[in-house]
Parts: C-alpha cells; sequence; structure tokens
C-alpha cells in the first residue's frame, strides 16, 4: 500500500516542486530554484515536501515572523522578501505560511492536512503563539462581477458561497480574520486578494521561550 508522508525539504526535491507548482498554478510564477535554496538556508525546519510513495506530490514553505511588522496591509513580495525569506526572523513568535501546493490529482487523500499539521506540529514544538496566512481566494472569480472581496469572504463565512481554499482552511481549524487587498497580483482567480488566517496554539506558553527545533520534525 503506498504511504503518504511527510518530511523536511532538502535540495534534491526542488525540481519535482517547482514542475508540481508550474502544473498548479500556470498563471502564477513558480518558484525559483535559487528562492527554494534560499528558504531551506533560512529556515530548514519551516519547508515541508509531501510524498506519495517516492513522488513529490505537494510542498509548504513558512518563516518565522515578528508578526507586529505586518500586521497592517502586506504583500507576499513583502513579507517574504521577494520569496528568498531573508524576513525570517526567529525572534518572531508568528508562523508565517507563504505557499502550499498539493498535485490536484491527489486531493480528497488528506495531502493538504498532513502538510497543514506538519506546520503545527513545528508551532507546538517551538513554542509559537500562531499561524498566519493569506490564502487565495479562487471561487471569487465567479462571483468578482456583482461583488467586492469582502462580502464575497462574507458570504463564505455564512455558508452562501464555497470556496475550495478559504473552505478547506476553515475545516482545517484556522479562523479568518479579514481580506489582505492587493497581495498577489498575479492571482487574477482571486482578484490579487487573500484572505487573512490564523490558527492559535493552544499549547503556547509565554513564559517560555520559543525553540525553533534544529532538525526535521
Amino acid at each position: 500500500m503506498t504511504k503518504l508522508t511527510v518530511r523536511n525539504t532538502i535540495p534534491a526535491d526542488i525540481p519535482a516542486l517547482i514542475d508540481l507548482q508550474r502544473r498548479i498554478y500556470p498563471t502564477i510564477k513558480a518558484w525559483t530554484p535559487q528562492q527554494m535554496l534560499d528558504q531551506i538556508d533560512a529556515f530548514p525546519t519551516g519547508q515541508f515536501v509531501a510524498l506519495y510513495g517516492d513522488r513529490v506530490v505537494g510542498g509548504a514553505s513558512s518563516l518565522v515572523v515578528l508578526w507586529d511588522d505586518w500586521a497592517d496591509e502586506h504583500t507576499w513580495e513583502q513579507v517574504t522578501a521577494f520569496g528568498t525569506f531573508e524576513s525570517h526572523n526567529p525572534e518572531g513568535r508568528t508562523l508565517y505560511g507563504a505557499e502550499v501546493f498539493v498535485d490536484p490529482r491527489l486531493r480528497g487523500q488528506r495531502v493538504g492536512h498532513a502538510l497543514y499539521e506538519a506546520r503545527r506540529t513545528l508551532c507546538r514544538r517551538a513554542n509559537l503563539r500562531r499561524i498566519i496566512a493569506c490564502g487565495r481566494l479562487p471561487g471569487y472569480q465567479a462571483h468578482a462581477a456583482r461583488m467586492d472581496i469582502e462580502e464575497y469572504v462574507r458570504r463564505v463565512l455564512w455558508g452562501d458561497l464555497q470556496d475550495p481554499v478559504l473552505g478547506f482552511q476553515l475545516k482545517e481549524g484556522f479562523r479568518c480574520c479579514g481580506v489582505t487587498r492587493d497581495y498577489l497580483a498575479e492571482d487574477s482567480a482571486s482578484g490579487g486578494h487573500a484572505s487573512l488566517i490564523v490558527w492559535l496554539n493552544p499549547h503556547f506558553d509565554s513564559t517560555r521561550p520559543t525553540r525553533i527545533p534544529p532538525g526535521a520534525i
């Protein structure tokens, strides 16, 4: 029986991850090999690859930030330092989710859940306060002509509309805090906007320091 596993990304995974990104998001620029090498160098414990057997079927990239620096409106390029993760700050208490992608042929096989759980495990082990991300809203393109992005998100939260990404994130225990406008201009399906979501670590202890694990989770 083929087994799904998640581990930290290594340089040898990069070509397969980039190829998968390009197939999933043909209109959005994929990571470059140098960006992914920079991410691994900046924060190796925060980069994950999902494998189905020995086949790469998903990836997740993340960094630690001082959230007060980014709580106002920001873009993907700003918070990720143009994908280099030079903005990673181990003194922070927030794990920022920069990217998650899953092979569409394995949707429903809990690949996305496994990648999200890897982030939650890291958050708990490192004693980080929360995970924050700005998520795509691909369902918006069908409604953009008759409502703005804020109304669309409200209607998804109320159950009037379905969004495949935000709906998944809500099932994963994230809360939607609002909308980040003009987050990623290339994401035309979302109108360039994103949902601002958060997962609070129930085991966070403010009396203990954050300790980023040096090795794989």
